[in-house]
C-alpha cells in the first residue's frame, strides 16, 4: 500500500500550550493551567490551551482499575497524624526514587485531592466531613481512599467536564507520529507533534501538526508491549515518540505485575482477595478441576490467610514469595497457566478447598490480621459472593456491565502487567531534560521501585499542578515555519504508507511479537540470558520495520502501524536497561525475580521448566537502591540507547523561617532553584 504527497492533507493548529492525553492527569493540566493564567491575568486563556488525544474513551485513567480503586495522599483521619515529611519517606523508602518529587507529591496532596472533590469525585466521608482512610499496599499509614472501583474514571469525566464549561478545545483522535525539535543539548526544545488525523472522511489519510511553546506529555503506559496485561485494549502510549525526541527515560526496569481477570481486564484486588474466594484451575477446556494452591501451603488456615492478604498484598512482590507468604498465590498461578498450560479461576460462590486431611474453611480459624478485619466490617457471611455483596456491591455490578455474572460464573484470571513505575525523568516541576517540555501521569518516572497503592493518581494530579505552576511563571514563545512541518508531515505519512519489503511483518505481526517477547523476558520472571536474547532479537525486529515498513491491507490498518513501530522503540529500551541492570548485579526486587540457579528456593513445588528444577531466585541488590538508570535515545549506537546513573535526590529540608520563604515567592526565585 503506497501513496503521494498530494493525496495527504496536512492541519497546522498554533496554541501556547499542548497537553497530550486526556486522562485524569492531563485533563486537570488542562484545568489547573486555565486557573492560574487566570489569575495572572491573562486574556482568554482557554484559546491557548489545547487537549490532544489518541482516543478521549481510552486509557488507563478511564477503563482499568480495581474493585475500590485507591487513591492515596497524605493522611485524613482525624484520629491518624501524618505530615509530608513521612509522606515522602514511604514512596522513597525502597530506593530509586527522588526525594524532591516525593516531597512535592506529600505536600500537594491534599491541594490535589480536595479539588477532586470540589470538581465532583464522590470520595466518601463520615458525618464530620473526615476522608476515613484505609490501608493499601506498601503503606505503612491509612493514606488511602476511593469512590469505588471507577475512581479515576470519575476523575477523568469530572475534570474533563470543567475543561469542555471552560471552552478548552479537546482533539480526539490524534495518534502521535512524531515530536519536532530544534537545537541540543540545554536549548533542545520540542517545537512541534505530527499526528495521524484519525477525523478524516473515507479511506483517505490525513495528518495534523499542532505547534506549542509548551508541551505537557500525559499519555500514559505502554501497557500494549504485554501479552498478558490488564491495561485497557489499545493502550499504547507516546514512549516511542518521546525517546525519539530525546527524552531521558529511567527506571523503566521497573513495572508492576499482579492477578487480574483477562476476559475483562480488570485487577482481582481488594476486595475480591479479602472476601477469599475458591481459587482453582482446569484444562483448556474447562474440565479437570484443581485445587492447586494446596500444593504450596501446609494447611487451610494459611491458605485462606494469604488470599485474604492478597487484597491489599496485590502486586507479585519478590520479598513475598519465601515462607509462604501471599506472592507465592502468584508464583502458583503462574506456574498453573505458563509452565503447565491450564487455566486458574475465581469461583465466589465457593470457600476454599483444601487438601485431604485438612481442616474446612473457618472464618474463625484465620490469621489474625484476616480475622479482625472481616470482623471489623461485619463480613462474616458463609459465601465469598455474600461477603462481596456485603462489603463492596459496585464490584459486582462492574463485571455484570461487561456480561460477567459473579453470582453464577468463575472469574479467569492470570498474572498481568499493570503499571509501569518507571518513566521520563523529571526535576521537581516535571520537567524533563528537554526545553519546555513537561512530563505528568504514569509517563513520568517518580515512583521508583515500590509504590504505594494509588500513589499514582496523587502523582498525576500534584505532577499536573506542578508543570502548570512553572508554564505560568516563566511563559515562552518560538517561531515556526509552516511550510517546513507540512513537508516534514508529509515525508512522515509517506514513510508509514510505504511498505519497500513485500514479507514486512503485518502490523498485528509485529505487536504479536513484541508482546510475546516482553511477557517471557521482561516481565515478572527475568535472566540475564533471556533478556541480552531478547534484545538483540528486538533490535534485528526494529531494523527491518525502520528499513522494509510494515504491510498494510487496509487504510484502518495505520494507526495499528503507527503503534507497532513505537512499541517495538519502547521494549528496546525496557530490554536495555534490564540488561543494564544485570551488569550492575541487580538482583530481584519490586514486582520481579531475578532467577538464579544458584539463588533462593522459592518452593520445591514451582518448577522452572529451563532447568526442570524449583525455580531460584537472586535477593536484592540493595546498593543499587542509592542509583536511578537513566536511559537516552541514540541512534548511533549498536543498541539505539545510552546508558547514565545518577544517584536520586534528597529530600529537601523545608525548615526556611517564614519571610524569606515569602520574599523567595514573591521574587519568583522558587522557580529557580
Amino acid at each position: 500500500m503506497s501513496n503521494t504527497n498530494k493525496d495527504i492533507p496536512v492541519s497546522i493548529t498554533r496554541v501556547k500550550t499542548v497537553i497530550v492525553g486526556a486522562g485524569a492527569a492531563g485533563m486537570n493540566a488542562a484545568v489547573k493551567l486555565l486557573e492560574l493564567q487566570r489569575c495572572a491575568g491573562a486574556d482568554n486563556p482557554q484559546e491557548e490551551i489545547l487537549v490532544v488525544t489518541g482516543g478521549l474513551a481510552l486509557g488507563a485513567s478511564r477503563m482499568s482499575g480495581s474493585d475500590k480503586q485507591t487513591y492515596y495522599k497524605m493522611g485524613t483521619s482525624p484520629n491518624v497524624p501524618d505530615t509530608a515529611a513521612d509522606f515522602a519517606g514511604t514512596l522513597t523508602a525502597f530506593g530509586c526514587c527522588n526525594g524532591d518529587t516525593a516531597l512535592a507529591e506529600g505536600v500537594g496532596s491534599l491541594r490535589g485531592f480536595h479539588h477532586l472533590v470540589e470538581a465532583g469525585v464522590p470520595f466518601p466521608h463520615d458525618a464530620s466531613g473526615a476522608f476515613i482512610g484505609y490501608k493499601t499496599d506498601h503503606d505503612p499509614a491509612e493514606r488511602a481512599t476511593s469512590a469505588g472501583p471507577k475512581t479515576s474514571k470519575f476523575m477523568s469525566e469530572c475534570l474533563q467536564a470543567i475543561v469542555e464549561r471552560a471552552g478548552i478545545r479537546i482533539i480526539d483522535k490524534q495518534p502521535v507520529l512524531r515530536f519536532v525539535t530544534d537545537g541540543s543539548g540545554a536549548d533542545k526544545q520540542i517545537v512541534a507533534m505530527i499526528c495521524l488525523d484519525l477525523n478524516s472522511s473515507g479511506d483517505s489519510p490525513a495528518a495534523s501538526v499542532f505547534v506549542a511553546d509548551n508541551w505537557i506529555l500525559a499519555g500514559g503506559g505502554p501497557g500494549e508491549l504485554y501479552k498478558t496485561t490488564v491495561y485497557p485494549r489499545g493502550q499504547v502510549g507516546i514512549h516511542g515518540p518521546a525517546l525519539q525526541a530525546g527524552l531521558a527515560a529511567c527506571n523503566l526496569t521497573e513495572s508492576q505485575y499482579g492477578l487480574a481477570s483477562i476476559k475483562f481486564r480488570w485487577n482481582v484486588s481488594g476486595t475480591y482477595m479479602q472476601v477469599i474466594p475458591r481459587i482453582f484451575s482446569t484444562d483448556s477446556g474447562g474440565a479437570d478441576p484443581k485445587e492447586f494452591l494446596t500444593e504450596y501451603f501446609d494447611d487451610m488456615a494459611s491458605m485462606a490467610t494469604n488470599i485474604f492478604l492478597k487484597g491489599y498484598q496485590w502486586p507479585f512482590d519478590a520479598q513475598r514469595i519465601t515462607d509462604h507468604q501471599s506472592s507465592l498465590i502468584d508464583m502458583a498461578v503462574h506456574q498453573e497457566t505458563v509452565v503447565r498450560g491450564r487455566r486458574v479461576w475465581m469461583d465466589f460462590l465457593q470457600n476454599p478447598v483444601g487438601a485431604d486431611g485438612w481442616d474446612a474453611f473457618d472464618l474463625s480459624a484465620l490469621g489474625a490480621e484476616a480475622a479482625d478485619y472481616l470482623t471489623k466490617t461485619g463480613a462474616n457471611q458463609a459465601l465469598p459472593i455474600d461477603r462481596l455483596s456485603h462489603m463492596n456491591t459496585p464490584a459486582i455490578e462492574l463485571y455484570a456491565e461487561h456480561d460477567i455474572d459473579l453470582h453464577a460464573e468463575p472469574l479467569e484470571i492470570a498474572v498481568c502487567a499493570q503499571h509501569m513505575n518507571g518513566g521520563f525523568a523529571v526535576d521537581k516541576w516535571w520537567r524533563s531534560n528537554i526545553k519546555n517540555t513537561f512530563v505528568i501521569g504514569e509517563m513520568a518516572g517518580t515512583h521508583g521501585v515500590k509504590r504505594p497503592g494509588g500513589s499514582a493518581l496523587n502523582a498525576g494530579q500534584v505532577g499536573a499542578l506542578r508543570a502548570a505552576q512553572y508554564i505560568t511563571h516563566a511563559p515562552t514563545q518560538q517561531e515556526y515555519d509552516a511550510s517546513e512541518l507540512t513537508a516534514q508531515a508529509l515525508v512522515e505519512m509517506n514513510r508509514i504508507l510505504t511498505t519497500p519489503d513485500p514479507a514486512a511483518q503485518t502490523p498485528e505481526e509485529a505487536l504479536d511479537e513484541i508482546r510475546t517477547r516482553m511477557t517471557r523476558c521482561g516481565a515478572h520472571l527475568r535472566s540475564r540470558a533471556a533478556a541480552r536474547t531478547a534484545l538483540d532479537d528486538a533490535l534485528a525486529q526494529y531494523k527491518r520495520i525502520s528499513t522494509g515498513g510494515l504491510t498494510l491491507t487496509a487504510p484502518s490498518q495505520t494507526r495499528h502501524s503507527v503503534a507497532a513501530a513505537q512499541q517495538c522503540l519502547t521494549h528496546i529500551a525496557m530490554l536495555k536497561a534490564i540488561c543494564a541492570m544485570f551488569d550492575r548485579g541487580a538482583g530481584s526486587r519490586g514486582s520481579h525475580c531475578i532467577l538464579d540457579n544458584d539463588g533462593v528456593e522459592m518452593h520445591q513445588n514451582l518448577i522452572d521448566p529451563q532447568t526442570e528444577a524449583p525455580y531460584r531466585f537472586k535477593p536484592e541488590n540493595q546498593a543499587l537502591r542509592d542509583e536511578i538508570l537513566e536511559i537516552t535515545f541514540n541512534g548511533d549506537a549498536d543498541d539505539l540507547f545510552d546508558i547514565n546513573v545518577t544517584p536520586p535526590r534528597p529530600t529537601p529540608k523545608n525548615d526556611m523561617a517564614f519571610e524569606p520563604a515569602w520574599g523567595q515567592y514573591r521574587r519568583g526565585e522558587i522557580y529557580d532553584e
